[in-house]
């Protein structure tokens, strides 16, 4: 599947996702899958918020000096007997894994799930380079099915459907009994299993991301509920780790921190099925893993975010816990933001990574309403850094003309505290006539966005703030 991260696409993906029934019938299940979860499994662990605290208090520091960790890993990644690449951009990681995989000859490439490889269309450039690139992960799988990208970052196939799933195994796996029963998620699952037991078998590389990386050891830390990153990583005779440059930790105590703000922040459990650590390669006398072991760390635009005002956004640890709670992301989906990184996250890192000119209107996609910042489990302040998109989408003229002219209106008044208040006041005794019989309006000028779907309702003829000085004189009368 193809996405456009631009302003126009994003209105266009939108629109498209609230008049399809089946996503909606599929975004439905987001409450009880995830918010309701993650509720209980916070209740049950009374120090939750503390946790939080230092969570964000440890990125922050990792954060500070970033260069010391990543240096000190590096050196006890090759202590361990693996390798270690750096990539300045999506291109250079692409090339380093593509010349990897060639130089060991290479022919089958299993993948398990890594936000970082679709930012970087990684399992395109093993493709263009004459290799098979296989997901791992159950919904990444389905989704390389479809030909499209995850649409959220924990679950990538959370908008679709049980009937959707089964419609696609049957096309794909053809060299099955057509008169197979996958009516339930469990013949479903086990389908897929067998078929992807062949692939794991028969993978000459096997990639993965990371959760953490961590400076004391060399290791690479991934957490999954299915153990298909354990096999991807320990059958074949070549492992690579991609993952960007903020994933460091300095201790694996520090990793065990974040471990426990992470699983009971995405999917509600207070700890994933499987925690997989791996330490270089294979050494003697160890009864399976990889020959040779390598790490990519991608920087990707990263490291221009250091010192400045979304520095912040480096702090995410890739939860999802903001879009599972964002009535944005519910409406419509992940795919409706037009690249990899979908919800509140995304709506700061896309414009972050790609430009503003390109993804400037997915901080335009938020109520404001809070919750992404109050669940987040590293504490980042999304809505501020939404904010300060907004500002700079303005700024650079590229919100629409009519926009930037309204704003501009308001922001006249806005200077003028008694020229506002005169203002305000004569249009709410206005729209308070005018709407006195039914008491909203249906339709109203200039308001149509909000009136297409809703009524308004009709102002009760004051404003809040001659209501508040109204009270604050019979106070002190």
């Amino acid at each position: 599947m193809s996405l456009h991260p631009t302003t126009p696409a994003f209105k266009e993906n939108a629109h498209r996702a609230l008049g399809d029934t089946e996503l909606q019938k599929a975004l439905g299940h987001v409450q009880g899958g995830f918010i309701n979860k993650r509720a209980a499994a916070v209740e049950r662990l009374p120090e939750f918020e503390t946790l939080r605290e230092s969570a964000r208090d440890l990125k922050d520091h990792v954060l500070a000096h970033l260069d010391l960790y990543l240096e000190h890993y590096e050196t006890q990644v090759r202590a361990a007997g693996g390798q270690v690449h750096f990539a300045r951009t999506g291109e250079e990681a692409c090339k380093t894994i593509v010349d990897i995989c060639k130089a060991h000859g290479a022919k089958s490439v299993t993948k398990g799930k890594s936000m970082v490889s679709e930012e970087i269309g990684l399992n395109d450039a093993i493709e263009a380079a004459g290799m098979a690139a296989v997901e791992t992960d159950l919904g990444e799988y389905i989704i390389q099915l479809r030909h499209e990208t995850p649409s959220h970052i924990i679950a990538p196939a959370v908008h679709l459907t049980k009937e959707q799933v089964e419609a696609d195994f049957r096309r794909v796996h053809s060299h099955l009994d057509a008169a197979r029963d996958l009516s339930e998620p469990v013949q479903l699952l086990t389908e897929a299993r067998g078929v992807l037991r062949e692939k794991f078998l028969a993978a000459d590389v096997g990639i993965t991301g990371a959760n953490f990386l961590v400076a004391e050891t060399g290791s690479s830390i991934i957490v999954t509920n299915e153990g298909n990153g354990d096999l991807t990583q320990t059958l074949p005779k070549v492992h690579i780790v991609i993952a960007s440059i903020e994933k460091i930790v300095p201790t694996l105590e520090d990793a065990s921190l974040l471990m426990r703000v992470l699983a009971r922040s995405a999917t509600g459990q207070d700890m994933s099925v499987y925690t997989t650590l791996s330490t270089g390669p294979r050494r003697a006398g160890d009864p399976d893993g990889p020959e040779h072991y390598h790490i990519v760390l991608v920087d990707n635009g990263r490291s221009s975010m250091l010192g400045g005002e979304f520095e912040d956004m480096l702090r995410c640890i890739r939860c999802g816990a903001c879009m599972n709670h964002c009535p944005i992301y519910h409406a419509i989906g992940g795919h409706a933001y037009g690249w990899v990184y979908p919800g509140p996250m995304g709506a700061v890192l896309t414009p972050a990574l790609i430009g503003v000119e390109k993804g400037g209107n997915l901080p335009n996609a938020s109520t404001f309403c809070g919750r992404c910042e109050a669940v987040c489990p590293v504490k980042i302040p999304l809505p501020n850094l939404m904010r300060h998109w907004r500002e700079r989408e303005f700024e650079r003229h590229l919100t629409p003309a009519v926009q930037r002219f309204g704003l501009g209106i308001w922001g006249f008044f806005a200077r003028r505290p008694s020229l506002y208040r005169l203002a305000t006041s004569l249009a709410m005794r206005v729209l308070g006539f005018v709407g006195r019989d039914k008491g909203r309006f249906a339709k109203l000028p200039l308001a149509s966005g909000w009136t297409q779907f809703r009524d308004m309702p009709a102002p009760s003829g004051e404003t809040f703030q001659s209501e508040w000085r109204a009270r604050q004189k019979e106070r002190r009368s």
